[in-house]
């Protein structure tokens, strides 16, 4: 495992005048269970460095780079190294136009950005459209305050507020042991010595307190080259820039701490300090600086005259002054391990998700189905395919969520949403919203859009998607056009497509890795029968469907099928035909289907167009399933998975009609064939083995398990 932190160009990451980025990475990597596997990337020009995993990422300091820009430079050296070894996870810090770079530079990584200021004043996250690019080029977009989150949403559509991607992590400090008697009666600023900090607020106020209160001082830490501010008394003490552990060693003998800035601070790393080394915080209403003290004090007007009465307060009043002190720290939670522990989290979720089934313990997940469950036909189609991988998922311990689509249409269907569609892909990303899936699974889901499924993707990077397809995809069969259309609709944003045709023989498909064959799948729950056991009335089961509307047969349908029924019928004496589903005989369905194909010998898989490569319906599994004698067109390919002792492969009619007259008179063979066929599909083809495949699959891992079909 390896997670790459890479830090602004010229960040100091040297305990000698650190930046606050800088501080706040070696604080909670140094607590960090990931410690380990983490490298900060930087350009610092100390030799003293933090104690972490560094590289430094030195630049040609050459004349013709001041016509380049450094931080380009400086990327394009990181990505070099990215792609000698790849890192699982890279954090950018404060640097958006980074990623822009990156994303051009490199394969597709797990990217995690830190904002420590206001997005909007940043290069790279300024417009809409590039904080639109950041969301969907991040796995996680992180603030240092609440503040900073709503500056980013600032002009974006609702979609992108409720984003998972985005979520505020406050800065940290070490929490320090602090003995508030032995506190100094110190006033202390600590900041750039500019109007923006609102060090002229302070030395106003100050420079009139300690004219009036002569055991107090004050005490100025910072400076500034530009703004020519400055302030002159004997009780005012002006260090200038102070080493991080001095600035803290003051803090602790520190009263009172003054951050009055003007400007909008999107968080406010002195104030925090200072609180965590029980200070008596005096701050402005400015951007996120409310976000750093739990107990202190909130200027409602800022100006001299108001700094000047709170700070004359907390003189007068000792206890109170000495409360807020204590308080400060006793309730200081924003520590560097709290704080450690919150990114860890974000990072474990990623991280397990992209080794999910790479360990030794299978993963449990989250899956949402979607696809027809049939609500509507009054339990008339209980052993559907879906019904069938849903037993398989849950026998593998995984989470399963419905998503009846169809029904949900139906319901849903209005003047302003003819066809429900609309409501349907809002009620499915509310879904994913409450459920928070690991994996979608489409089962012709043909109303759910391509643009939602983009957008689940882009709000939720580490989700998978996989779609499974039943329906015939012979050239000559029916409906090919239209069943081609419905894969490629959605083959863009799917991670792992599985059909019932070997995808081998269907040239429209993109040349990609991620389309693979699976069987129909069968359930023990469902094929409970043993026709190999019993003496059975009928000869050849079979049934047809077509044109059907509410379970009865439309007028003016035809199936191609019935013509080959018809004949088989007439050349094929002394054999009892149990067929439904032709002429004037209507189909037949749920607990009266299976009560009717308990009582034959054979059933007849026959399935709409010209034989395809291990194309079948999904009445196959229905019949060998359940112990009957399965005959087969020799064409579909299934020698290569069954011998002759466990189906009946045929060449033509009239070879299917001798081996059916053949059967017929020998009970042994019957009786054989019936129980190899039904041991065998239930071993190799069920659904739990096609559950586990589709996970696989999808999530890319090595399958250790032989899988017959599989090739």
């Amino acid at each position: 495992m390896k997670i790459s932190v890479l830090l602004p160009y010229k960040e100091n990451f040297s305990p000698v005048y650190p930046g606050a980025v800088s501080l706040f990475v070696n604080d909670t990597i140094n607590v960090s269970k990931f410690k380990k596997y983490i490298t900060v990337y930087g350009n610092t020009d100390y030799k003293k460095i933090f104690k972490l995993k560094y590289h430094n990422i030195p630049l040609n300091k050459a004349r013709f780079l001041r016509f380049t820009s450094q931080s380009k430079k400086y990327v394009k050296e990181f990505s070099k190294i990215e792609k000698n070894k790849p890192s699982q996870l890279i954090e950018i810090h404060n640097r958006p136009n980074y990623l822009f770079d990156l994303v051009g530079l490199i394969e597709k990584r797990n990217y995690f950005l830190y904002f420590h200021n206001d997005p909007l004043t940043m290069t790279g996250s300024k417009s809409i459209t590039e904080r639109k690019f950041l969301l969907k080029n991040t796995s996680k977009i992180l603030f240092n305050s609440n503040w900073s989150k709503k500056r980013f949403l600032e002009g974006m559509q609702n979609k992108f507020v409720n984003s998972d991607k985005l979520s505020v992590i406050f800065q940290s400090a070490k929490k320090q042991k602090v003995n508030i008697n032995k506190k100094q009666k110190l006033i202390t600023f600590v900041g750039k010595l500019n109007k923006s900090k609102g060090y002229d607020i302070y030395g106003k106020a100050v420079t009139k307190i300690l004219n009036n209160f002569k055991n107090w001082k004050g005490c100025v830490i910072g400076d500034e080259a530009r703004d020519k501010i400055s302030f002159n008394h004997k009780n005012l003490k002006i260090y200038g820039f102070l080493k991080h552990s001095d600035v803290l060693k003051i803090y602790k003998k520190t009263s009172i701490a003054i951050v009055c800035s003007r400007w909008e601070e999107p968080f406010g790393r002195t104030s925090l300090e200072a609180s965590s080394n029980g200070c008596a915080v005096i701050i402005s209403n400015r951007g996120g600086l409310p976000e750093t003290i739990t107990n202190g004090v909130i200027l409602k007007k800022l100006s001299v005259e108001s700094l000047y009465k709170e700070i004359k307060k907390l003189i007068f009043d000792t206890k109170k002054r000495k409360n807020l002190q204590y308080l400060s720290n006793k309730n200081f939670y924003l520590t560097n391990k709290y704080v450690s522990n919150l990114i860890d989290d974000y990072r474990s979720e990623k991280l397990e998700k992209i080794n999910l089934f790479n360990t030794k313990k299978n993963k449990k997940i989250r899956i949402l189905h979607v696809t027809n469950f049939n609500e509507r036909h009054d339990g008339r189609l209980f052993f559907n395919t879906g019904r069938r991988l849903n037993n398989g998922f849950i026998r593998l311990g995984h989470s399963i969520l419905e998503f009846s689509d169809r029904d949900i249409l139906r319901y849903y269907k209005n003047i302003n949403d003819i066809k429900g569609a609309k409501t349907l892909n809002e009620k499915l990303k509310k879904t994913c919203y409450n459920y928070k899936p690991d994996l979608i699974i489409l089962g012709h889901a043909d109303s759910i859009y391509a643009e939602t499924l983009n957008d689940l993707k882009e709000d939720y990077p580490s989700l998978k998607i996989a779609q499974w397809f039943l329906d015939p995809l012979n050239k000559k069969g029916p409906d090919y056009l239209r069943n081609k259309t419905r894969i490629l609709d959605k083959i863009d944003f799917t991670d792992a497509n599985f059909l019932t045709t070997s995808p081998d023989v269907l040239s429209f498909l993109p040349k990609k890795d991620n389309n693979f064959y699976i069987p129909n799948p069968s359930d023990e729950s469902f094929e409970v029968l043993n026709n190999f056991n019993k003496n059975c009335n009928m000869d050849v089961f079979f049934a047809l469907s077509h044109g059907v509307h509410r379970g009865i047969l439309k007028s003016g349908k035809f199936d191609e099928r019935s013509k080959f029924i018809e004949k088989l019928i007439e050349i094929t004496k002394n054999i009892k035909f149990d067929v439904y589903g032709l002429k004037s005989v209507q189909p037949i369905w749920a607990d009266h289907y299976f009560k009717t194909i308990s009582n034959s010998k054979m059933g007849l898989n026959l399935s709409r167009g010209e034989p395809i490569k291990y194309y079948s319906s999904d009445r196959i599994t229905q019949i060998i399933g359940n112990g009957l004698v399965t005959l087969i067109d020799e064409k579909t390919g299934y020698r290569d998975f069954f011998n002759d002792n466990e189906m009946v492969f045929y060449k033509n009619i009239n070879d299917l009609s001798e081996k059916i007259e053949k059967i017929s008179k020998d009970e042994k063979l019957r009786r054989l064939i019936g129980k190899k066929g039904k041991e065998k599909y239930l071993k190799y083809f069920n659904s739990t083995l096609v559950a586990q495949f589709i996970i696989n699959k999808t999530f890319d891992v090595k399958i250790n398990k032989k899988y017959i079909w599989n090739k």
